[in-house]
């Protein structure tokens, strides 16, 4: 028989990511990155100007914080406990948008902080890549956690059988983000641990529906 299958995000779900990364910016690059709404593009600017970063320059500094700077995020409050519990009821793997090369070094990043779990990157929207590892997996029921609106209505778009969470685990930033369970296309909305796995063993506990 079929084991659920429980797919997460890893940064501001298992991993702080914004935190870091805004620490790494101030000190080495010259770059003061201040989230004032959603828009990403428009939270970087040079701090001996002022002007914003381009995105090319954005793209840039977050393949340089990637490829140098893992080392620097710590687990959310939780995460790691709340994995191995996870396992215990179901397959948990990552899917994380990340370039291909760093797939290996996010499973070792990973597994340094105690969760050991299969990683699948990503570029773009996740519904594909949400489909190809439910495909490989045939699970009997399917749970995604992620942080971003945009991969939950991704995942409803290519799939009809799926319960989504969304979570992000970041105070600073958490406010935000825009809603998936508000847009209709998350069944819940819960930004801690403590919370989010009493919900999800709950969930794992009901028969799938017919």
């Amino acid at each position: 028989m079929s084991k659920p299958l429980i797919i997460s995000d890893c940064d501001e779900v298992l991993l702080y990511m914004i935190a870091p990364f805004r620490e790494w910016l101030d000190e080495s690059e010259g770059v003061e990155f201040k989230l004032k709404g959603n828009n990403f593009g428009e939270a970087m600017r040079w701090k001996d100007s002022g002007e914003r970063v381009e995105e090319k320059e954005i793209w840039r500094l977050l393949r340089g914080f990637f490829d140098t700077e893992m080392h620097r995020q710590t687990p959310i409050t939780g995460a790691v406990d709340a994995m191995a519990t996870l396992s215990d009821h179901a397959d948990v793997v990552v899917l994380t948008n990340l370039a291909d090369q760093h797939r290996e070094m996010r499973f070792e990043q990973l597994a340094g902080h105690g969760i050991d779990a299969r990683v699948f990157t990503n570029q773009g929207p996740k519904g594909p890549a949400l489909k190809a590892i439910i495909e490989e997996y045939a699970p009997s029921r399917t749970f995604f956690i992620d942080d971003l609106a945009q991969h939950h209505r991704s995942a409803r778009e290519h799939l009809d059988a799926i319960t989504t969470l969304h979570f992000c685990g970041e105070p600073s930033i958490a406010p935000l983000v825009d809603c998936a369970h508000t847009s209709g296309h998350a069944e819940a909305r819960i930004d801690s641990w403590d919370e989010a796995l009493p919900w999800l063993l709950d969930q794992l506990q009901k028969e799938p529906a017919a």
